[in-house]
């Protein structure tokens, strides 16, 4: 009697056992057609840039401010006449408002700046543009042997930019959307579900970089440094599964 009872007692913890497994199979099968699948997708392409920029300052430094105002007019005809030589036309040159402030002597006992005036410092900003990037470059690389002129200059590094940025951006969003898709369809091939439509979509910072940069930044990458940048987009997408 007791072999029957116990045999009793373990055909319906098998019972039970098989209606949980197959509720529970029942539960999640149900749970995962009613909720969607999130994947991450991405795409990037390689541009050139097609325009570029050359800023840097002529120093002077003179007893007076006329005087150093003087000098400068007598340098910047040199510095012009440098930027034609190397193929930059007139209308690509923009010389700025200059800056300029006095220096006052230091007085070694007290310590402490005096109200005698020691030099006046002027520095006049120039830019250059140019659609020729390679101009740009040959350019930033030359500038300096105006110092050989007697001019004394600073440079900023060139900058380098993508006048189709906009276009591109919107060609990469519907790319990096393709490429989740295409994820999240392998994602789900294992559990023989397929990709619905989209629930929602989510763009991500775009990561302008140099060509062989691995670098990203939650707030996006914008680098200017590099004439052959790689614009990367990237796309949050929610499917519903089907």
């Amino acid at each position: 009697m007791f072999e029957k009872l116990e045999k009793y007692q373990i055909t319906l913890l098998a019972l039970i056992l098989a209606f949980g497994i197959f509720s529970a199979t029942k539960y999640a099968a149900n749970s995962l057609s009613r909720e969607g699948i999130s994947v991450t997708g991405s795409a990037y392409e390689i541009v050139k840039s097609d325009s570029g920029k050359l800023s840097f300052d002529i120093n002077i430094q003179a007893k007076t401010k006329s005087e150093a105002y003087n000098l400068m007019k007598s340098q910047l005809p040199v510095v012009k006449n440098y930027l034609s030589e190397k193929g930059i036309k007139p209308e690509n040159i923009e010389v700025k408002t200059y800056n300029g402030y006095y220096t006052y002597k230091y007085n070694n006992v007290t310590r402490s700046y005096t109200n005698e005036v020691d030099f006046y410092k002027l520095s006049q900003p120039v830019e250059v543009t140019s659609n020729d990037v390679n101009k740009i470059k040959e350019l930033s690389l030359d500038i300096q042997s105006l110092l050989d002129k007697g001019i004394d200059i600073n440079v900023n590094v060139a900058s380098y930019f993508y006048s189709k940025l906009p276009e591109l951006k919107v060609k990469l969003l519907g790319e990096a959307t393709t490429d989740a898709k295409d994820r999240a369809a392998a994602m789900l091939k294992a559990t023989h579900n397929k990709v619905g439509k989209i629930q929602s979509v989510k763009m991500g910072v775009f990561q302008i970089t140099d060509v062989d940069s691995t670098n990203v930044s939650d707030m996006g990458i914008n680098d200017t440094s590099t004439i052959d940048k790689k614009v990367t987009a990237v796309a949050n997408v929610v499917f519903k599964i089907k």
